[in-house]
């Protein structure tokens, strides 16, 4: 048997490409957009592609698996569990809790583990070849190393009311489904530490059923089905603008987009004449780069792994916008984008300093300094962390504006007053800060060592 896992670091999304060596037949479980990836895997182990399959229909990426099918003419094998509204609305074949997809020498059998959404299944992994029993289970966002996935997604991000304690009751069943299986069986989930999809995900990527069952907090609730449901359901981080979007691109019929686009990179002329024109900018350079000077009405979201996550809080899928980016940086950056739909790059430039605009820069402050604004009536601190991290410590007073939410709550932050802002450690608080800055906030200062060293040093 052939296994590889994908990691995808910016969204901590794993996929995963499986192959029989002695049939050279090759499946793709929860594939990542930019399919180029499990094409090179494939033609380096003498694969072919020829099953592509779902867990279910994911909400923090855009799945590429239409476009795996468009090249390599594989089949789609997707869920028809969870009802008519959890229906993929596109070609494919459809599995049902007990099927079998056989791959070679391998099979995968189809487990219904609704909770985290009505369609969800998993695939429990037999290597025939070697033994009667399965291997491993790939669990989507049904169970991750040390937590399991959250049923309140579909609520907050898509607008469903009221399918969070359904979701809850559903999750709570599929997991005693889970208990069962043998415990040597390997877990290998769609997400990792960092994702949205859940609270406590692990860092480490595969377990055992055993060793959750021992570990994983959804574990140790026996029958307190209530107990279980109100910790599943508290302080969950909250979703992504985007997710709503991907719940709905990844079920619809949709444009496809099987290569790795290029831009191109803007004279100072091109530039000028869409920054005129109102096109939004997004600066990718470091924090620190950016507050020594940025073009006005530019928005500070670095090009690390959360880039995409920030992009798709703040931009929506109509609009085109620019990057400054280096040329190294774009391909990587145009991939990120690409994993969650955003396509609309009008293209980049790399020089701020070269096209004859004024550069703003940002009032960064010091440990020190913001010591002296705390307890004053005439400064309003803003925490622009999440609700859980605020609730669990902040500064005496600060007020709370979650910075993917900031846009919207403009009116809760002071045009008088002397603001300052911070967040854990800087990152999110310098993407506050552009924000503020784009909408004509002008007494604005950035506390760029954030809650972490306020909390070390004070």
């Amino acid at each position: 048997m052939f296994f590889q896992h994908v990691y995808d670091k910016s969204l901590a999304q794993g996929s995963y490409v499986i192959g029989c060596q002695a049939t050279g037949e090759a499946i793709v479980i929860d594939a990542q957009r930019d399919i180029d990836v499990y094409l090179d895997i494939a033609k380096q182990n003498n694969l072919r592609i020829t099953h592509i399959t779902e867990t279910h229909i994911h909400a923090d990426f855009l799945c590429g698996s239409r476009e795996l099918a468009a090249v390599t003419g594989a089949t789609m094998y997707l869920s028809d569990e969870g009802g008519e509204d959890w229906q993929y609305q596109f070609p494919h074949k459809g599995l049902k809790d007990g099927d079998v997809i056989k791959v070679g020498n391998l099979t995968l059998e189809v487990v219904h583990t609704p909770g985290h959404t009505p369609e969800s299944i998993s695939f429990l992994l037999t290597d025939h070849s070697a033994t009667d029993k399965p291997v491993m289970i790939f669990t989507g966002d049904f169970v991750f190393v040390g937590d399991i996935g959250r049923p309140d997604l579909l609520e907050k991000a898509a607008g469903l009311i009221g399918t969070k304690e359904v979701g809850a009751k559903q999750m709570f069943q599929s997991l005693k489904k889970f208990a069962a299986l043998p415990e040597y069986v390997q877990i290998w989930s769609a997400h990792g530490a960092g994702s949205a999809c859940g609270k406590a995900l692990g860092a480490v990527h595969s377990s055992t059923v055993g060793y959750e069952k021992i570990r994983n907090w959804a574990f140790q609730y026996g029958e307190d089905e209530k107990g279980f449901t109100d910790y599943l359901l508290a302080d969950q981080p909250e979703p992504p603008k985007y997710f709503a979007m991907m719940k709905h691109l990844n079920k619809v019929p949709r444009t496809l987009l099987i290569e790795v686009p290029k831009h191109p990179r803007l004279s100072k002329e091109q530039f000028l004449s869409a920054y005129e024109k109102g096109i939004k900018v997004i600066d990718t350079r470091n924090k620190v780069d950016f507050a020594k000077g940025f073009i006005p009405g530019t928005l500070n979201i670095q090009g690390n792994n959360s880039f995409s996550t920030w992009c798709g809080w703040l931009l929506n899928y109509q609009e085109q916008f620019i990057l400054v980016a280096d040329d190294s940086q774009m391909e990587d950056l145009t991939r990120k984008l690409m994993r969650i739909g955003l396509d609309n790059i009008y293209g980049y430039i790399s020089d701020v300093n070269d096209l004859g605009i004024a550069l703003q820069t940002a009032s960064v402050i010091s440990l020190d300094e913001f010591k002296t604004y705390i307890g004053k009536d005439n400064v309003q601190i803003v925490d622009v962390r999440g609700a859980s991290e605020y609730e669990t410590g902040h500064v005496e007073g600060a007020d709370h504006i979650f910075v993917g939410t900031i846009q919207d709550h403009l009116d809760k932050i002071s045009r008088n007053k002397q603001v300052v802002i911070h967040c854990q450690a800087g990152d999110r608080s310098t993407i506050a800060y552009s924000i503020l800055a784009k909408n004509g906030f002008e007494n604005v200062k950035n506390f760029s060592g954030g809650y972490a060293q306020w909390k070390v040093e004070s």
